[in-house]
Order: C-alpha cells, then structure tokens, then sequence
C-alpha cells in the first residue's frame, strides 16, 4: 500500500504500442459528450443515454477518484488521430451489490464503437492493469458485467479476469469477474 504522502493525486500518463492513457481535460468534455450519449456505449452500462450534465459529473467523479484513492480512470488517446477512443480504469464505486466490492479495485472501460474490434480495448485495459500490478494498491482486481455483453466478457477473459458469481445490480444480472495481481 501507498503511505498518504505517496498517493497520487492526478492520473499518471501511461503510454501503448497505439494509444496515450492520461487525465481527463476540459477540452475531453465534447467528446465525452458524444462517447457517453452513444446508445450503443451505454446499452450494458444503464441503457439511457447521458445527458452533458451527467457526463461533466463522471469527468469529476474521475479526477475526485483520483484525488480521494490514488487510483481511478484514465482518458484512452489515439496516438495518430488524437482521438477519443474510451475511458478505462479501476474505482470503488461503493456500490450497494453482493457480492461486496467495497474496498476492491473495480476495473472498468467503455469505449467508442468507433474503434470496437480494433484491440484499443485490450491494450488499454493491460495498460491499466499493469499500472494498477506495479502499484501494490490492491492484492486482487474485480469487474462486473452484464453476461448479453459478450464482448466485454471476452476481454475480460482474453485479458485474465475469471468468473466467480452471478448476482444481480440495479435488478439487473451481472457477472462478478476477478484476477489476481502479483
């Protein structure tokens, strides 16, 4: 674990073969808008699409992850374009679910349909979790996903998370995914 005085405070800058993980910014604010009020990003997710007010909340629900637990998300860059291509990271959302994540690393990603099936995906989420391993923040990290998501089920697969339990969040079914980080 991170002593207090070592806590970060901002997201690091983390830098793949094709794509930049680094803080949100103000200027990510219209892209996030169109990412975030994309039917086909928020189907799994709640269904509805995000209003800008909503979005402009979850841009500061990522830099307050940050500031508060040393860890949180990340805006995923295409290098050559400069483009948004999602946001990726890990959180404790303090989510009312059982089985708890209270406490837990909770990985996350979404991202544009723009660049589905393209591996940004993968790449980010190995970006992220390799970060997160080097950290020593958490002996272990958990996902969740609703099981009709076949693709997000597949990366979380492809990229080492294992079923452990079905449950249920917002009366919704919901696969409880984890790995171990050395």
């Amino acid at each position: 674990m991170l002593l207090e005085q070592e806590r970060l405070t901002a997201a690091p800058t983390l830098i793949g073969e094709r794509i930049i993980m680094r803080a949100h910014k103000d200027e990510d604010f219209e892209a996030c808008c169109a990412l975030w009020a994309d039917p086909e990003v928020v189907r799994y997710i709640s269904g509805k699409p995000s209003t800008p007010t909503d979005t402009w909340g979850r841009l500061l629900k990522y830099a307050g992850h940050w500031s508060l637990s040393g860890f949180g998300y990340w805006a995923v860059i295409e290098k050559e374009s400069g483009e948004l291509v999602g946001d990726v990271g890990f959180a404790d959302f303090k989510r009312d679910i059982t089985p708890s994540l209270e406490g837990k690393a909770e990985a996350g990603w979404v991202l544009s349909p723009k660049f589905h099936g393209r591996g940004y995906g993968q790449e980010a989420v190995e970006l992220g979790l390799s970060w997160l391993n080097k950290s020593g923040l958490f002996p272990e990290v958990h996902c969740i996903i609703a099981p009709e998501n076949k693709a997000s089920v597949g990366l979380a697969e492809r990229v080492g998370f294992k079923k452990y339990a079905n449950g249920a969040y917002l009366g919704e079914p919901t696969v409880f995914l984890s790995m171990p980080l050395s």
